[in-house]
């Protein structure tokens, strides 16, 4: 899925990374999710937990209630699996073959790959209910007016 390295987690380079913080209810079996079905490799065991995925990061924490920079927040994970509210996108070169690849380490998918004209696009979730859509671009960007900067 792309050779490009990550940024230094804890020493960005240039001064910023953006990683996905995910709120989960055991640390180590979504910890050993991300390992065996993604791929993702394990940089920081917990508190939080922190892994490298290609050229980005997972942070995995637990619930939790407030706590002093966040006074009214209360950490949880997703209550059910049918509401989305936030999902990972990964976009590959090859959907169907990290498909059988991720299916063969156990991911459940939704569906198998679905071509929508523009991408070609299928999901599955992960053990707290997160959904991650996996995806490659068949035309998407041609389909629309491009940013002006």
């Amino acid at each position: 899925m792309g050779d490009i390295a990550a940024p230094d987690y804890f020493r960005p380079q240039g001064g910023v990374v953006l990683t996905t913080l995910l709120i989960v209810r055991d640390v180590d079996r979504s910890r050993e999710y991300y390992e065996r079905v993604l791929g993702a490799e394990c940089v920081r065991l917990r508190d939080p937990c922190v892994l490298r995925f290609h050229n980005s990061y997972l942070v995995l924490n637990t619930e939790g209630g407030p706590t002093d920079d966040k006074p009214t927040v209360r950490a949880q994970a997703p209550t059910g699996s049918d509401v989305l509210s936030c999902a990972m996108n990964i976009r590959v070169t090859d959907v169907r073959a990290v498909h059988d690849l991720w299916r063969a380490r156990g991911g459940e998918f939704l569906t198998e790959p679905k071509d929508h004209g523009v991408e070609i696009r299928c999901y599955l979730r992960d053990p707290d209910g997160y959904l991650i859509e996996l995806g490659q671009g068949t035309g998407i960007l041609a389909e629309q007016d491009r940013p002006t900067s």
